[in-house]
């Protein structure tokens, strides 16, 4: 016989309040590096609006930096963001041309609910870069601690809490490699015990280093450079995978050892390796600019890939400065060489749709290049997307259509690529609110509904 014990009906209904309470709560989340807690492109916060109405949604707060390209980080009530403090030399933003600038990279913290400075950490830096704006690689908060890798290869370890330095080292010194043209800018990958980070140079494409002292554990492949692509870990083919994707090779290696598990030759055009490998089931897509699209197969028993299909001019999607997103069998982003947002099919490359509108609000062309960072609201489905023009909008995208929600102007594009203003920075989404930033400012939008 099945015991039950009776609750008086004072304590029922204190535990069924207590139960709707816990049910109902809204769910917050942190926003500690670059696309997100798990590099993916997803939010999972309830508690937002469906749409932004006509007139925009609320401004929390704004707040003065310098330039960067380095999207903010949000962690514990704190928003980290990385920036350039020029002091000397002439600002020019052209692809071929490396002016020599003086002055400070610094990174801020910020209370996450008004913008007020709770402490900085700056360095002198000497730029020698195409594009110096500012540090480009969103810093990581992981147990207590903060990792910023400069423009110039300045890699530190601070306390999130009071930004004291816990250790430093710069790339090209410590590893005698080259400073990309556009500068060091892929997000180092941090795990409990470890760091890897894209160094470039013979048997050191990418160097996995001990998080507590900066001492190298193992240091794997060849490149002229380190590229621009952040390292993932994924577990396929029954086992943990580190990938990288330098200026010549995209690869699965062992993250304990080094020990590359397979390699595909894949080149972009100068050394763009940008966009993050991303994975859904058993593809693996890998995008770069001139239609140097592949999607990978992922083996199901052992760490191994094949390749599925590559792009054509009419086909798949290239893209430049943004990584693209996959869900349910379809590749969302913004293609290098038509400048539109586009659906294409996991598949086998076909495109589904295309619009302009997240990237230029008029919804026309912007040439070359055109970008908007896209992340997914998890709960809900729809899609957060920051245009290059400085404008947010909210969407449904599935394979048959894009249905925008809303769309409003957040801050101007201040960065210059191609003959026009461009934001090329992605938001942080965190505490219900939308963190961007350009080189003058960063803003908060609140995304809560009322």
């Amino acid at each position: 016989m099945t015991h039950i014990t009776e609750i008086p009906a004072v304590r029922f209904i204190a535990l069924a309040v207590l139960l709707i309470a816990f049910c109902t709560s809204s769910r917050a989340d942190d926003w500690p590096q670059w696309m997100g807690p798990d590099r993916d492109g997803t939010y999972g916060e309830d508690g937002l609006v469906d749409s932004i109405p006509e007139g925009g949604l609320p401004i929390r707060w704004r707040v003065s930096i310098h330039g960067g390209y380095a999207g903010p980080a949000v962690h514990g009530g704190r928003v980290f963001v990385a920036d350039y403090r020029r002091t000397a030399g002439e600002f020019v933003e052209t692809p071929s041309d490396k002016p020599k600038l003086e002055g400070f990279e610094r990174l801020l913290c910020l209370n996450a609910a008004n913008g007020e400075t709770m402490w900085q950490h700056e360095y002198p830096c000497s730029y020698e870069i195409s594009y110096p704006a500012g540090p480009r690689a969103t810093p990581t908060v992981v147990d207590g601690l903060v990792v910023m890798l400069g423009a110039q290869g300045d890699l530190t370890v601070l306390s999130e809490t009071d930004g004291s330095v816990r250790w430093h080292i710069n790339l090209p010194k410590q590893f005698g490699a080259a400073v990309p043209i556009w500068g060091f800018a892929a997000h180092p990958l941090v795990t409990s015990d470890t760091i890897y980070t894209m160094v470039g140079g013979n048997g050191q494409a990418v160097v996995a280093l001990d998080r507590a002292s900066g001492k190298v554990k193992w240091k794997a492949m060849s490149s002229p450079d380190a590229g621009y692509c952040p390292p993932t870990i994924i577990r396929a083919g029954g086992v943990e995978q580190l990938i990288v994707w330098d200026p010549k090779t995209v690869a699965g290696l062992n993250p304990d050892t080094g020990e590359v598990h397979w390699e595909v030759e894949h080149e972009p055009d100068y050394g763009m390796s940008i966009a993050q490998p991303q994975r859904d089931g058993d593809h693996l897509f890998v995008s770069g600019i001139e239609n140097k699209s592949i999607m990978l197969k992922l083996g199901s028993d052992k760490p191994t890939v094949s390749e599925l299909w590559a792009s054509t001019p009419k086909t798949s999607i290239s893209v430049s400065t943004m990584t693209p997103l996959l869900h349910d069998g379809i590749i969302y982003g913004t293609d290098e060489n038509l400048g539109a947002l586009i659906a294409a099919r996991q598949s086998d490359g076909e495109r589904l749709w295309q619009t302009y509108l997240p990237v230029s609000p008029g919804n026309e062309r912007r040439l070359s290049a055109g970008t908007a960072f896209v992340t997914r609201h998890e709960p809900s489905g729809r899609y957060w997307l920051f245009g290059e023009a400085g404008d947010l909008t909210l969407a449904k995208m599935n394979e048959n259509e894009f249905e925008s929600l809303g769309q409003m102007h957040v801050l101007d594009p201040t960065q210059t690529a191609f003959g026009r203003k461009v934001i090329w920075s992605h938001p942080a989404y965190a505490n219900r609110t939308a963190y961007v930033r350009n080189d003058q400012e960063i803003v908060a939008v609140d995304l809560r509904a009322k």
